[in-house]
């Protein structure tokens, strides 16, 4: 019987190096298997860096990559697989068993991360480097309390009445910073200056560091600290580096664009001098940095760490066709930080449909896009949004359209606190109080106080919502009526203006909208809303959930009375089980998945890309937001519909920023009718085709690739002979598209679309703008 080291085990000796693996006769390869392919399967022993685009079939690849090495010799109690997730893990395990099934080939160890951090843990534990734990893992239940507790008592006095209101909001950050500071040697207060938050939410360091103390009193560990606590205890300890280190041949790590500072410092760890390590991901799909992932990990450290790994591709994607690739191609090449590869579309995937609609209305161009089609289509279809406030007048009109539909996370549009409180307000100025239970008239009263919050602490505020509860009605004048000297300056001013606005729209006779843009000016709502935020993120999404809300109101045309009806129509229909049906989601949670039909609404500056904060890096996050278009355009197979504003160089209502500057950059026309001919050419078609849409350096290496020669003008170039501030119109990365009105010597000036007027360096101009056509 073969003998089985155990992952980690302590050796006096380490076992001589392996040889080179033979040259394998190849034959036995299935004929479907590219070139690429097969490169990457017959590799020689040594270190290599994959990049896999989307839809490119690299599980399969992996999997016969690693029946090669078995059939060579390799021992696979040295080898190692390491998968992102315990679904990922599972899927390969099947396609592993499937390839080596005829075989009858020993397998490999494949594990997660955190599977392979908690068998390190315990180790440590024998070892005496670490103390013991608890077998029953911290739940999030669990997590979540005691970040709860903390909160309370560690948060400013100021932000007690928001804590108490916003309980899941404050909980999730707080479980998101303690997970956060765990992928990072970085103590939590780096963590925190880097996050950016203000300084009063500081008392989120000292609840780091509390939550710690706690849970080691405990002795339990969470799912972070599977990696944390082991990864720690390597880089404190030199021992453990040569405990852990060279116990393995072969590495074979998947998704590693994901990879965030504790998991790459284990990976170096285990590997050690011996082993040969393989990584795979794709650079321009990573989308998680709010996790700790970071590109620089695939594209840089990994080479500067493992000594010149061989760098190989799969450029070929099995999913979509020849203009989603162009599109795809079109956009990312306009970042810096990736690697130079360009997806092409393997010549046995069908051709997929793409269509730029240019329109007001997100939700009324859905409708159009959804009407008619079949359980199975619309089951088939998945709408993508940057952020879910975008979501709400979607999923409004298809509530209203009774078309069927599936969200992935939450209740939906009309059960957020937002459209609630709207939903209240228009209640208390149309006089809907007086037959109402005397509970559901203390929660309105509740809600109206805190829409935005009259700065009553919460007892205060309590005592005054159960006070207005007991009346059917009036109640701007029991607010107008109050001792205003007898409170707070701020809470004065608030009830006032909530006391004034409520008796002006009383008599308000016109649309709902008017009346839900009244109340906000007059209370002044954004402003109340930013100032209690967390984040400037939470408090934009909040708000445009309000815009969002006001806009499908809009669209009805009604009163306040008449929105009323609506919406209680809506919330039975929405409180109905739904099966089937088109998906909503945000880009972020559609990773590694595909869909027959993609729909990705908003592509204009407010949403891609997403407004940044001044404080941002201007170029990372730029760059960050075109790898995010980037995934949702490639998870489509057989149609993608991108929804964006009319061209127009005016700002448009409700804060939209004109057209994003991405629809630009991915050249629709030059991808729909040169992807098209791909697509449909036959084998007797000519190898020449004269487009009618601008040329470009992209479509030309596409073209080199598809052994096709293309003719026509060549696309004017952004980076030309002429400077930027020479431009007729440009557009910064922050501000947006704005005209330059004068210039001197070393400085422009721009004046924005928005109404602001600023001045420019003329030496760092290409940083932060780009020409407009």
């Amino acid at each position: 019987m073969r003998q089985r080291y155990p992952l980690y085990q302590r050796a006096v000796t380490i076992p001589a190096m392996p040889t080179e693996p033979q040259i394998s006769d190849t034959t036995n390869l299935p004929d479907y298997l590219t070139d690429e392919q097969r490169a990457i399967i017959t590799a020689g022993y040594e270190h290599a860096v994959i990049t896999a685009v989307a839809g490119s079939g690299k599980t399969s690849t992996l999997a016969w990559r690693i029946r090669y090495l078995l059939e060579q010799g390799h021992d696979p109690d040295r080898m190692l697989v390491l998968m992102f997730n315990r679904s990922a893990r599972v899927d390969f395990e099947r396609k592993l068993q499937e390839v080596c099934a005829q075989r009858r080939l020993a397998l490999p160890e494949i594990r997660t991360y955190h599977a392979m951090g908690l068998r390190l843990y315990k180790r440590f534990v024998r070892e005496g480097y670490l103390p013991g734990f608890s077998e029953k893992i911290l739940t999030e239940q669990e997590i979540s309390f005691q970040a709860w507790q903390l909160t309370r008592r560690l948060a400013p006095e100021d932000l007690a009445d928001e804590i108490r209101r916003n309980k899941k909001d404050f909980v999730e950050t707080a479980t998101g910073f303690i997970d956060l500071v765990k992928t990072t040697l970085s103590p939590a207060e780096i963590v925190f200056e880097e996050l950016g938050y203000s300084d009063k939410h500081k008392y989120l360091v000292d609840l780091f560091h509390s939550f710690e103390q706690w849970r080691k009193s405990q002795g339990r560990i969470s799912y972070a600290d599977m990696l944390y606590e082991p990864v720690m205890a390597i880089h404190q300890n030199p021992p453990l580096q040569r405990l852990v280190g060279n116990k393995m041949d072969l590495i074979l790590v998947d998704e590693y664009q994901d990879t965030n500072e504790i998991q790459h410092l284990l990976l170096r760890y285990v590997a050690g001098d011996r082993a040969r390590v393989t990584v795979v991901g794709d650079p321009d799909q990573t989308i998680y940095e709010f996790r700790g992932a970071k590109p620089e990990f695939i594209l840089k450290r990994f080479s500067d760490e493992f000594e010149s790994p061989l760098e190989q591709t799969l450029s070929y994607t099995f999913r979509y066709g020849h203009r989603v690739a162009l599109l795809a191609n079109h956009l990312i090449c306009h970042n810096t930080g990736r690697k130079d590869v360009l997806c092409h579309s393997h010549p046995s995937t069908p051709g997929t449909e793409i269509t730029l609609h240019r329109a007001e209305s997100d939700a009324d161009t859905v409708l159009q896009i959804l009407q008619g089609q079949s359980e199975p289509a619309l089951a088939g279809t998945a709408i993508l949004f940057r952020v879910w406030s975008q979501s709400v007048p979607i999923e409004l009109k298809l509530l209203a359209r009774q078309i069927p539909y599936r969200i992935d996370a939450g209740k939906g549009a009309l059960f957020s606190r937002e459209v609630q409180a709207i939903t209240a307000l228009l209640m208390v100025v149309t006089g809907k109080l007086e037959n109402l239970p005397d509970e559901d008239r203390l929660e309105l009263a509740r809600q109206l106080l805190r829409f935005p919050h009259v700065g009553l602490k919460e007892p205060e505020l309590e005592q005054l919502a159960r006070f207005l509860a007991g009346f059917s009605g009036g109640w701007h004048e029991r607010l107008l009526a109050m001792d205003f000297d007898a409170l707070a300056p701020m809470a004065a001013r608030k009830l006032r203006k909530l006391g004034e606005v409520l008796a002006q729209l009383r008599s308000y006779g016109g649309p709902v909208a008017g009346l839900i843009s009244v109340y906000a000016e007059h209370t002044d709502l954004y402003e109340g809303i930013r100032s209690l935020a967390l984040t400037h993120e939470s408090a934009e999404e909040r708000i445009d959930t309000v815009q969002g809300f006001r806009q499908y109101l809009k669209s009805l045309d009604v009163t306040a009375e008449g929105a009323l009806e609506h919406l209680k129509a809506l919330k039975q229909q929405a409180g109905e089980n739904q099966q089937g049906g088109v998906l909503l989601s945000t880009i972020h949670r559609t990773k590694g998945l595909e869909w027959p039909t993609v729909i990705i609404p908003g592509l204009q500056e407010k949403y891609l890309p997403y407004s940044p904060r001044p404080q941002d890096n201007a170029r990372g996050f730029l760059e960050s937001e075109r790898r995010l278009l980037y995934v949702a355009m490639t998870r489509t197979r057989q149609q993608l519909h991108l929804i964006t504003l009319p061209a127009s160089n005016q700002p448009h209502l409700d804060g939209d920023q004109g057209p994003s500057r991405f629809v630009e950059e991915f050249c629709f026309e030059l991808a729909e009718e040169f992807g098209r001919w791909l697509d449909e050419r036959s084998p007797a078609q000519s190898s020449t085709i004269r487009l009618t849409a601008p040329l470009t350096p992209v479509s030309q290496r596409y073209a080199n690739r598809e052994n096709v020669a293309i003719e026509g003008n060549a696309a004017m170039s952004a980076n030309s002979m002429e400077p930027l501030w020479h431009q007729k119109r440009l557009s910064h990365a922050i501000f947006g598209p704005g005209s330059v009105v004068t210039e001197d010597e070393s400085s422009f000036e721009v004046h924005f679309d928005n109404g602001e007027i600023l001045n420019f360096s003329k030496k760092s101009a290409h940083l932060y703008f780009t020409a407009l056509a």
